[in-house]
């Protein structure tokens, strides 16, 4: 994903939702310094109503750009700080007995919200990680045998810390591939690190959001209208046969003992389509395929293990692939 779209001429497509998606992209830099590919894969995951997982070290401003993505936006937000002790019905609610009325009551848990920040997901163990599948999928919780529906829309935006470090959980396979997009979060240039310790200097609290600028400037209806023009950007049926063959590709790799499955190739089409019309176009390229190609396929492939003894990774195993695949014209 190219930052330097954000100055493409839009043409074509009324511009009242595009402004506020805009607006939301840069009132999101106001707080987090030089992560611009993960602020737009933010944005295209809201206009796919996808969930995001974010990879990185910590310090690198992870649950920042979340916080900053929750203040640009009016909806409702909670946070959930994933611990080895935490129990799935932290995550979803419980049941609690009223005394005074000598029943059993449903008390909501974090999840019934619009944005929910699950911090540092992979501290926790699977059975708790496993709390999201439902909410993450059916867009609804299951108490005592009662669905119960989440608020719309509902966005999971994950952080985890690379699985190396010391007192992290992997992902299970069937979790990773419902999140719509894996966001890597680098750490930032010398240029940039220098502008975050500039901004400290003058008084930027990270706590305090608002002290430093960011403001509401997108609302539920805005995203609505922003969907409602996506699901109107054409897609040709060469570039739908593209997304197939760069998936089905994929599955006959060496390197890999998992390929993207039907579900991924889904999301590859469903995220191109939200970027294409975030720069001005209201039809898909392969360039906008292989644009999101390693953010929303990276988590859904495994390497063989002698493949990873070599150094290879799953990022650099998909760009060749866009290399070989034949284009369409």
């Amino acid at each position: 994903m190219d930052p330097t779209t954000d100055n493409a001429v839009r043409t074509g497509v009324p511009g009242n939702a595009r402004a506020s998606l805009e607006a939301l992209r840069a009132e999101i830099a106001k707080a987090v310094v030089g992560q611009d590919a993960a602020v737009t894969g933010l944005v295209v995951a809201l206009l796919c109503r996808g969930h995001v997982l974010l990879e990185g070290v910590p310090g690198v401003a992870k649950t920042l750009l979340v916080r900053a993505l929750a203040a640009a936006v009016e909806l409702d937000t909670k946070r959930v700080q994933f611990t080895p002790d935490l129990m799935p019905s932290d995550v979803t609610g419980s049941l609690v007995y009223d005394t005074r009325s000598a029943e059993f009551s449903f008390q909501p848990g974090p999840v019934f919200t619009n944005l929910l920040l699950a911090d540092e997901i992979n501290r926790t163990p699977p059975k708790t990680q496993s709390s999201l599948l439902e909410a993450m999928e059916e867009r609804q919780v299951t108490v005592d045998g009662t669905p119960r529906p989440l608020p719309e829309p509902f966005l999971v935006a994950a952080t985890q810390n690379p699985v190396e470090y010391e007192g992290t959980y992997p992902l299970p396979e069937a979790q990773l591939d419902r999140f719509l997009l894996k966001l890597t979060v680098p750490l930032p240039s010398r240029e940039d690190e220098i502008d975050v310790l500039t901004r400290h200097a003058a008084g930027f609290n990270p706590r305090d959001l608002g002290a430093a600028g960011v403001r509401p400037v997108a609302s539920a209806a805005d995203l609505e209208a922003a969907r409602a023009e996506v699901a109107k950007t054409t897609v040709s049926p060469e570039i739908a046969a593209y997304v197939v063959d760069v998936c089905r590709a994929t599955r006959d790799s060496p390197s890999l003992t998992l390929g993207v499955s039907p579900r991924g190739a889904t999301a590859l089409l469903s995220t191109a389509r939200a970027w294409a019309w975030l720069t001005g176009r209201d039809y898909v390229t392969p360039d906008d395929v292989k644009a999101l190609a390693l953010p929303t396929l990276r988590h859904r492939v495994q390497l063989r293990p002698e493949a990873e003894m070599e150094g290879v990774t799953t990022d650099s195993v998909i760009n060749a692939i866009l290399a070989h695949v034949p284009v369409p014209r």
